[in-house]
This record gives C-alpha cells, structure tokens and sequence, in this order.
C-alpha cells in the first residue's frame, strides 16, 4: 500500500473531551488533515520535545528515548496503519543496524516518540481517504498553546462531555457547516461532521 508522509501541524485543546487534545497531522505537499484525539500526558509530550524543553526529570517517553539510544535501537518512522471504530493504531519500525522490526503502539506514544528520534510519520491512502479533511486555501499552523500546553502538569483521564448531535440538520446543512469548520480550523468538528455525512452516505 502506499505510504502518504504527515507532518505535525496543530496541537490544541478538544473542543469535545475535557482533559483531551486535538492533534492534527498534515499531508506533506498537500490539503489534507488528519484530526486525532490524544491525551493530555501525550500531548504534553509532544509540546516539550517541539518546544525542546528539559524536564527536571525525564518523562515516560525520553526514558525510551535513553534506553533506545544506550542500546544502539533507532525508530526509523512511524506508519499509522488502521483505524477501526474511530481508534488510529500505529507501529513503530525499529532498527539496531543488523534487524528491523515492527512494535505495536499508541498513535499518540508513537507520534512523542516520532518527535524525540527525528522519525517520519506516515498513513496510508485509505485512512487520508476515510478519515481526512480536505482544506481550502492558505493553511497555516496553529500551535498557539504548545508552550502552556508543556508546561501543565501531567495527565488527568480523559473525561468525555455531551457531543454537539447533527441528527436534526439536512445533508446540505452539513456539508455547509462542514466548509465552516474547515475555514475555523476546527478540525475536530469537521472531522465529526464528516463522519455524520460519511454515516448518512452509507444509509
């Protein structure tokens, strides 16, 4: 299958799960996004490495980092390789110089770990094309929150709150509000509206 490289292009609060965050990866080269739901410790991951902060004590995911690198294992890239009842799994793809092998993970471990070993992060064409958003126009980056986000304290769990329901909209309404959330960079409601058409789509 054919291999689309993303690039991290957005990290904010959820509009949705109190406790949670939006990660949102690009399509290299070109207009596609990829909205997923992380959590806080993770995102907090994300933010320090991007942000290149030193903890006072190493966190989870530079503790692996430590070790990979005492032993000569290196995370070559990360592929997002499904994604079932709107859960994204992802392996990383690890080498000591003589083997490679594949390691099951978290998106969102992944993608922390992608961060600390310069490692690319792919998908495949059928995820773009099932869960993507297309956008219009000059995008740009949104990463606003990444410095306070790296300096919150470590993760609570993940709480789910009430979801906007679509039930009473038409499809024509939809796909309006759909361009709207677009044009917001509100990709985590985009991706909702979307998965509501796509739901309608197949009734």
């Amino acid at each position: 299958m054919k291999k689309v490289k993303l690039d991290i292009v957005g990290l904010s609060y959820s509009q949705t799960q109190s406790g949670a965050y939006a990660l949102v990866l690009g399509e290299v080269n070109g207009r596609r996004r990829l909205p997923i739901i992380i959590g806080a410790f993770e995102a907090q991951a994300i933010a320090i490495e991007i942000e290149k902060m030193t903890p006072s004590r190493p966190l989870t995911h530079d503790l692996f980092k430590s070790m990979a690198d005492t032993f000569h294992i290196n995370i070559q890239e990360i592929i997002i390789y499904n994604l079932v009842d709107g859960v994204f799994y992802a392996k990383l793809i690890c080498s000591d110089g003589k083997n490679t092998h594949e390691i099951d993970a978290r998106t969102s471990d992944a993608i922390a770990l992608a961060v600390r070993f310069d490692a690319m992060i792919y998908t495949y064409e059928f995820i773009l094309a099932s869960a993507g958003i297309v956008i219009e126009g000059n995008d740009f980056l949104f990463l606003e929150n990444m410095d306070s986000i790296a300096k919150e304290p470590e993760a609570e769990s993940m709480t789910a709150t009430p979801q906007q329901g679509f039930g009473d909209l038409t499809t024509e309404e939809l796909q309006q509000k759909l361009q709207e959330a677009i044009a917001d960079e509100a990709y985590e409601k985009a991706a909702r509206l979307r998965d509501e058409l796509n739901k309608r789509g197949k009734s």
